[in-house]
C-alpha cells in the first residue's frame, strides 16, 4: 500500500515516520529492556531461594492435547523456473536501449541492445583481412600446381637422361665395341696377306732379277712393296692392341660413370620436387589456415554484433537482474537504465514464468533436522492477506548460503525451495511470505513451554513443582515448535513446572544449543491450533529479557532500584550474561535495535553495548 501523504508541517511519509518513530520508542524501548535484565539479575539471585520455597515463580500446568511440530520461516516469492538473460559481448559495453521492466513479451521482441559501433568497424577491418587471406590462399593453391608441374617435368627429363646412359653404354658394350674390335681384326687380315704377297712378289723379283728378267728398279719397287705391306701389318696389330687395353676401357668407364652420375641427378630431381611440393603445399596449408582464422575471427565479430541485441527465447514477464538483487543485504547494487555500462557475462534481465512458483527460505542449521523433502508447507504472503497457500519442500541446499556466511560467520543458513501447488497467477516475484513447514502433527500430545526445560548433565529436565518445593527431574523430549515442547515420556498432563529452572553450573538452557529461534508459529486455517492453555499465565519472556510476567510493583520498583546503584562495570557485566543466555538471533535482534538507537542519536557504540 502507498503511504498516505499530509501536508501538515513536522509529518513525513514512508520510512521518515519510522525514523521519527523510533526516535521516542527507541530510548523507552531501551529502558525497558534494562529494568528487565535488572529484573532478571534479581529473580536468578534469588533462583535457589524460589526453588524451594515456591513463591514468585513463573508456572506451567502441564497440558495434554492437539500440538504440531513446525518450522516458521520468512522467505520470497520466486518462479520455479526463470531465464537468466545476460551480456555476451566481450569486454565493456554501453546499454542503448532497455525496455521497461514489467512489460510482458513475447518470444522474439527485443528486450535490450549494446552499443555496437565499434564491432560495426572492426567487421570492416576484418573483411579487408579475410579478403587479403583469401587471395594468399588462392596464389598458394595455384603455386602448387606450378611446383607440381614443374616437378613432373624435371622428373621426367632427369629418367630421360638416365634412361639414356643405360643404353649408351649397352649399345657400346654390345654394339660399337664388338664392331670396332671386328674391323681391327679384319684390318690385321687384310694386311697380313697384303705382307703375304707382297713377301712372294719380292721373292720371284729377287729371282727374276738374278736371271736378269727385270731390272734393279722394278726389284726395289717390290721390296718397297714389301715394307710397306709389312708396316700396314704392325700397324693393325698395334691398333687392335689400343682398342683392347686403352680405347675401351676408357669408353667403358665414362658410360658407367654417365649412367651413375644421370641416376644421382634423377634422383636429386625427385628429392628436390617432393621438397618443393612439400613446401608448396605447407605455405598453401598456412594460407588456408590463415583465411580460416580471419574468417573465424569476422564470423566472431558478426556474432558479437547479433548478440548485441537481446531477444527473448520465450513468453514471459521482464524483470531487471538488479531490481531482484536490490533487497539482498548488502543492497549497493546500480538500478539498471539505458546508459549504464554493461560487463561480459553480467546478468541482465531475467524471463520467469508466471505459470509455477516457489518460496525461497532460509533454514537456520538447528532446524536441518526437523525439515525433510517432500513436508506439507502452509505459505501466507504479506501482499495477499487472508490465503493461504499450500507447496512441498522441494529441495535444501547442500551447503549453507555463502552470502550470510560472509556477513555473519556465526548465522548458517541453509537455502530451501518450496514448490507451490495449483497455478498461481495473482502471485509477483519478490513477494515477501512466511512458510510454516508442517514437521509433525500431533492429535494427543504432552507439552510444556521450551523455557521451562533446561539441561542437566547433557540430558532434558524440568523443575515439577512438590509438596517441598521445585525438584529437577529428567524428561524424554521430543521436537519442538520454538513454543511448545512436546514430552514423550516424564510428565503427566496436570502437574506443574517452572518457567524460571535455575541456571546453576551444572544446567544450561535447552535452546540455547539445541534450537535455533524462529519466529512466533502461526497457524494457518487448515492447521490445528495450539492449545489455549498454552498462551495464559505463563508467564512467557520478553525477547531477550527475563521472566517478569507475574511480578508485582513493589518487586519492580526494587529491581529499578537495584539498576541504579549498579556501577556502569556491574551493568555491563549484567548485561553481558543476559546476552550469553539469549540466543543467537535473539542477541543480534537485540544489538541491531542498540544500533539503531546510537544512529538515531549519533552515538557510536560504547563498551557496554558491545556483544561479547
Amino acid at each position: 500500500m502507498q503511504p498516505k501523504t499530509s501536508n501538515e508541517p513536522g509529518q513525513k511519509t514512508g520510512g521518515g515516520i519510522q525514523r521519527a518513530g523510533w526516535r521516542w520508542v527507541m530510548p523507552a524501548a531501551v529502558a525497558g529492556v534494562a529494568v528487565v535484565i535488572v529484573a532478571g539479575g534479581l529473580l536468578l539471585a534469588r533462583a535457589g531461594k524460589l526453588t524451594a520455597s515456591g513463591v514468585g515463580v513463573p508456572t506451567f500446568t502441564v497440558q495434554r492435547g492437539p500440538l504440531t511440530i513446525s518450522v516458521i520461516e520468512s522467505g520470497t516469492i520466486k518462479p520455479q523456473e526463470q531465464i537468466s538473460l545476460k551480456s555476451e559481448v566481450e569486454g565493456q559495453t554501453t546499454l542503448i536501449y532497455l525496455i521497461p521492466e514489467g512489460t510482458p513479451v513475447q518470444a522474439g521482441d527485443l528486450l535490450a541492445e549494446l552499443d555496437a559501433s565499434g564491432l560495426q568497424d572492426q567487421r570492416v577491418e576484418q573483411q579487408i583481412r579475410v579478403d587479403n587471406a583469401e587471395a594468399a590462399f588462392i596464389q598458394a593453391r595455384e603455386n602448387l600446381a606450378v611446383v607440381k608441374n614443374q616437378a613432373e617435368s624435371d622428373i621426367s627429363k632427369a629418367e630421360l637422361e638416365y634412361r639414356f646412359a643405360l643404353e649408351d653404354q649397352q649399345n657400346y658394350q654390345e654394339g660399337e665395341y664388338p664392331q670396332q674390335l671386328l674391323e681391327a681384326q679384319t684390318k690385321i687380315t687384310l694386311a697380313e696377306e697384303e705382307h703375304k704377297r707382297a713377301r712372294e712378289k719380292l721373292r720371284w723379283s729377287e729371282i727374276l732379277f738374278q736371271e736378269k728378267y727385270i731390272s734393279q728398279t722394278e726389284r726395289d719397287a717390290d721390296w718397297l712393296s714389301c715394307q710397306r705391306a709389312e708396316l700396314d701389318y704392325k700397324l693393325a696389330l698395334a691398333a687392335k692392341e689400343l682398342l683392347e687395353n686403352f680405347t675401351h676401357k676408357r669408353r667403358l668407364a665414362q658410360l658407367q660413370s654417365d649412367v651413375e652420375q644421370t641416376e644421382m641427378a634423377l634422383e636429386r630431381t625427385r628429392l628436390k620436387a617432393n621438397a618443393d611440393i612439400v613446401q608448396a603445399e605447407a605455405q598453401l596449408k598456412a594460407k588456408e589456415a590463415e583465411l580460416e582464422q580471419q574468417k573465424s575471427k569476422l564470423a566472431k565479430i558478426e556474432e558479437q554484433i547479433r548478440k548485441s541485441r537481446i531477444v527473448a527465447p520465450r513468453e514471459g514477464l521482464v524483470v531487471y537482474a538488479t531490481s531482484a538483487r536490490m533487497g539482498g543485504p548488502r543492497g549497493m547494487t546500480q538500478p539498471l537504465e539505458e546508459g549504464q555500462t554493461v560487463r561480459e557475462r553480467q546478468e541482465l534481465i531475467y524471463l520467469p514464468s508466471t505459470q509455477a512458483m516457489m518460496a525461497e527460505l532460509m533454514i537456520h542449521e538447528s532446524a536441518l533436522e526437523k525439515v525433510r523433502p517432500g513436508q506439507p508447507v502452509y505459505v501466507t504472503v504479506d501482499a495477499i492477506s487472508g490465503k493461504t497457500f499450500t507447496g512441498r519442500v522441494k529441495s535444501i541446499a547442500p551447503l549453507p548460503d555463502a552470502q550470510s556466511m560472509f556477513m555473519n560467520p556465526d548465522r548458517k543458513v541453509y537455502p530451501t525451495k518450496v514448490y507451490l501447488d495449483g497455478d498461481n497467477a495473482e502471485l509477483r516475484t519478490g513477494m515477501s511470505c512466511r512458510a510454516e513447514i508442517l514437521v509433525q502433527t500431533l492429535s494427543e500430545a504432552t507439552y510444556v513451554p521450551i523455557q521451562a526445560v533446561v539441561r542437566v548433565d547433557g540430558r532434558p529436565t524440568v523443575y515439577v513443582r512438590t509438596e517441598k518445593g521445585f525438584a529437577p527431574r529428567a524428561i524424554e523430549a521430543g521436537l519442538d515448535n520454538s513454543s511448545m515442547i512436546h514430552v514423550i515420556s516424564g510428565l503427566t498432563p496436570g502437574e506443574v513446572v517452572s518457567l524460571a529452572p535455575p541456571l546453576d553450573a551444572g544446567a544450561t538452557r535447552f535452546t540455547a544449543a539445541a534450537a535455533a529461534p524462529t519466529p512466533t508459529p502461526v497457524m494457518p486455517a487448515s492447521a490445528p491450533a495450539l492449545p489455549a492453555a498454552a498462551a495464559q499465565g505463563t508467564g512467557e519472556r520478553r525477547e531477550g529479557g527475563p521472566p517478569g510476567g507475574e511480578m508485582s510493583e513493589e518487586e519492580r520498583a526494587a529491581m529499578r532500584q537495584r539498576w541504579q546503584n549498579m556501577t556502569p562495570e556491574e551493568r555491563a557485566a549484567e548485561r553481558r550474561r543476559r546476552l550469553e543466555s539469549m540466543t543467537p538471533e535473539q542477541r543480534e535482534e537485540f544489538m541491531r535495535r542498540m544500533r539503531e538507537r546510537q544512529a538515531e542519536r549519533g552515538e557510536g557504540p560504547g563498551p557496554e553495548q558491545k556483544q561479547p
